[in-house]
């Protein structure tokens, strides 16, 4: 979550995200029109890129170079692409190409999935273990959890009633986060096993599309964005553990009283009382534009951002101790000129901090570099990283500079 790329009618962008002040334009290209999926691999010069023009080729770029690496066709519409240092997957609406992405060989193809018209996959970043994810049914909330490395099916985990409208891994690739098309409930399963560590309820008024599912990377907190104006974060820990001893207060009486009664309550209903709310939250001054949500560690604060279609990316501060509402401190025009302006209008001056991490973070005006640990100091995380000359010998493109690209902690 260090850098954003964003598809438009003319061509690509990419921007830095080290600074909540100032947004830096990585790279622009105008070269292929109507770009409706662009992913960038890490901090490196390793872009994939598939426009309406041609909606069924991918196109790999060094952008760096100027060079394109290679492009695959297939034979219908790609929906998505996922990829991390190991494995490159192209999912098609009935199938999934998986690549090896040192050599762009393709090494399997899963034929006759359910149709999955929305493209819906998730890959773990971390190399090690490649596990990809999709819909293991078309009406039911199955997911089908495939090894990348070993090219085998690893399980089926039963995670909803109703088809799956978001799926996402954590930076490890030890817990699976889903949610379904009613969007009222996300849930978090370990993986490979796919027992169901946590379920959390995003609300029960309301049926919402959730367009966006996001870990932290310390996978403490789990973000969910939908078409409603409400963003939720909600954190991954056991409640119980955490209270050892209550003061005797009327109100922690009757909170052992109501967890004593889920004890004789079907599992249904003592399931539902036992589910977390969400930690903190964000309110956007939108509503019904689709738009992503990450969790990063910027200027050494945590934020949230949330960046919507219109073209706009919002900047939050995220109390980790306290949760609650998140306070907007900056808001970026993506789609301006080469360099962001800076309007008055985006200068947003939050209310009064309500927490210590709010106060210390409207401090820090100065921008300070990337400590995102295995970045390069010297600005790659900013530049984009260079993908050393030699490394095309084997094939058209070999990623082997520890350097370029953010190892993963197991």
């Amino acid at each position: 979550c260090s850098s954003l790329a964003i598809g438009t009618t003319t061509g690509y962008r990419l921007f830095s995200l080290s600074s909540v002040e100032q947004l830096d334009q990585v790279h622009e290209s105008n070269e292929i029109p109507d770009v409706y999926i662009v992913e960038r691999l890490f901090s490196s010069s390793l872009v994939v890129v598939v426009s309406h023009a041609k909606p069924q080729q991918m196109n790999v770029y060094h952008f760096k170079k100027g060079t394109e690496i290679c492009n695959y066709s297939y034979s219908s519409n790609i929906l998505s692409i996922r990829l991390n240092r190991q494995r490159l997957v192209v999912c098609l609406e009935e199938s999934i190409y998986i690549h090896n992405i040192k050599d762009m060989k393709l090494l399997k193809t899963i034929l006759d999935t359910p149709p999955n018209t929305t493209g819906l996959c998730a890959l773990s970043i971390n190399h090690a273990n490649s596990y990809l994810a999709y819909p293991g049914s078309a009406s039911s909330g199955a997911i089908a959890l495939y090894d990348g490395n070993t090219l085998k099916t690893a399980c089926t985990i039963p995670a909803h009633d109703g088809p799956l409208a978001a799926l996402t891994f954590n930076s490890t690739g030890s817990k699976l986060a889903s949610a379904s098309e009613k969007g009222t409930v996300i849930r978090v399963f370990s993986i490979p096993g796919g027992q169901k560590l946590y379920e959390f309820r995003r609300g029960m008024k309301r049926y919402v599309n959730i367009s966006s599912l996001v870990f932290s990377m310390d996978s403490q907190f789990l973000c969910a964005s939908s078409n409603t104006e409400t963003v939720h974060v909600f954190k991954l820990e056991h409640l119980t553990d955490s209270r050892p001893e209550e003061p005797p207060t009327w109100s922690g009486y009757m909170g052992k009283m109501f967890q004593a009664a889920t004890n004789y309550l079907p599992a249904q209903v003592s399931g539902m009382m036992n589910q977390d709310r969400a930690f903190a939250t964000v309110r956007l001054n939108i509503s019904g534009q689709r738009n992503i949500c990450a969790l990063s560690t910027i200027q050494k604060l945590p934020r949230l951002l949330v960046t919507t279609s219109d073209g706009h990316l919002y900047i939050y501060n995220l109390d980790p101790q306290d949760g609650g509402e998140c306070v907007l401190i900056k808001k970026h025009s993506l789609l301006g000129s080469g360099k962001m302006e800076e309007n008055k209008e985006n200068d947003l001056q939050p209310p009064l901090p309500q927490s210590y991490a709010a106060t210390v973070a409207r401090q820090s005006t100065v921008p300070s570099t990337s400590t995102m640990p295995g970045y390069s100091e010297d600005g790659g995380a900013l530049r984009g990283e260079v993908i050393p000359e030699h490394e095309f010998a084997t094939g058209p493109v070999c990623l082997d500079d520890e350097n370029e690209f953010p190892p993963v902690s197991i």
